[in-house]
C-alpha cells in the first residue's frame, strides 16, 4: 500500500511537473523575437477561436438556462415564504455570476473542448506530425500550443459572459412562471444588489479555468506515449486533471477574494 502510495505521489509530481514546464515555454513563446517569423499562426488562432468558441454557444445557453434555473427554484421558495421576494434575484445572480457559471461553462468547456484539443494533439503526436515540425525546425508549441491556449482562454471568457446572461434570464423565466415573482422585481433585486465586482469576479475565475483547461489538455496532447491506447488515456487524464485545476483554483480565488 505504502509503494502504491509513492509511486501516485510521485506520477502526480511528474505530471506537474510536466504542466510547470510546458507553461513556461508557452509564456516564453507569447513574447515576440526579433527575426523568428511571425508571432503565432494567425490561421491557427482563428480556427481555434471558431471551433472552441462558436460550436460551443449551443450546449452552453441550454447549461446556463437549466443552472439560472435551478437557482430561482431552490430560492425561490424560501424568498417567497419569508416576504423576501426583492432578494430572489439576488440570491440567484450571486450564486451564478460568482460560483454556478464560471464552473458549471468551465466544465462543459473541458469535457468537450479540453477532450476534443487533447485527442488532436495526441493523434498529432502517435502519427509523428509533431516531429516532422520539428525537422521543418517549426516549433510545435509556437505553431499548435500557443494558438489553442489563447483561444481557450478567450473564449472560455466570452462563453461565461454569454452563460450569465442565459443564466439570469433563466432564473427571471422560472421566477415569473413558477414563482409569480415579476421581471421587474427580478430586475430591480439584481441591480440594486448585486456589484460590478460580482460578475468580474467570476470573469477572474474563467480566465484562470481556461488556461489551467487548455495547459493540461496540451501537456497530455503532447506527451502521449502507446498509439491508440495511448490517446484514449491521454484524453482522460486531461478531463480529470482539468476538473481538479477548477476545483482547486475556484477554492483559492474564492478565499482569497473574501
Amino acid at each position: 500500500m505504502i509503494s502504491g502510495i509513492g509511486a501516485a505521489a510521485l506520477r502526480i509530481a511528474q505530471e506537474v511537473g510536466g504542466i510547470v514546464l510546458l507553461t513556461g515555454q508557452v509564456l516564453r513563446a507569447l513574447v515576440p523575437r526579433p527575426g523568428a517569423g511571425a508571432w503565432i499562426d494567425g490561421r491557427e488562432l482563428w480556427k481555434n477561436l471558431y471551433k472552441m468558441g462558436n460550436r460551443s454557444v449551443p450546449i452552453v445557453v441550454l447549461t446556463a438556462f437549466f443552472a439560472g434555473a435551478l437557482m430561482m427554484l431552490q430560492a425561490g421558495p424560501f424568498v417567497k415564504k419569508f416576504g423576501a421576494t426583492g432578494l430572489a434575484g439576488w440570491g440567484a445572480g450571486y450564486a451564478v455570476l460568482r460560483e454556478i457559471g464560471p464552473i458549471l461553462i468551465a466544465l462543459m468547456f473541458s469535457g468537450r473542448v479540453g477532450a476534443n484539443n487533447t485527442a488532436e494533439l495526441s493523434t498529432m503526436t502517435v502519427t509523428e506530425q509533431l516531429d516532422g515540425l520539428r525537422a521543418l525546425a517549426i516549433d510545435p508549441v509556437r505553431f499548435l500550443v500557443v494558438p489553442r491556449v489563447i483561444a481557450m482562454v478567450a473564449m472560455l471568457v466570452a462563453l461565461t459572459v454569454i452563460g450569465d446572461l442565459v443564466a439570469l434570464v433563466g432564473a427571471a423565466v422560472v421566477g415569473k412562471a413558477m414563482l409569480e415573482i415579476d421581471f421587474s422585481t427580478m430586475y430591480y433585486s439584481i441591480v440594486d444588489n448585486l456589484k460590478p465586482y460580482d460578475f468580474l469576479h467570476g470573469v477572474y475565475k474563467s480566465i484562470a479555468f481556461g488556461f489551467a483547461i487548455a495547459m493540461s489538455s496540451c501537456y497530455f496532447g503532447v506527451t502521449v506515449r502507446g498509439g491508440a491506447v495511448g490517446v484514449g488515456k491521454a484524453v482522460n487524464a486531461a478531463v480529470v486533471a482539468s476538473a481538479v485545476s477548477i476545483m482547486l483554483l475556484d477554492f483559492f480565488l474564492t478565499y482569497l477574494s473574501a
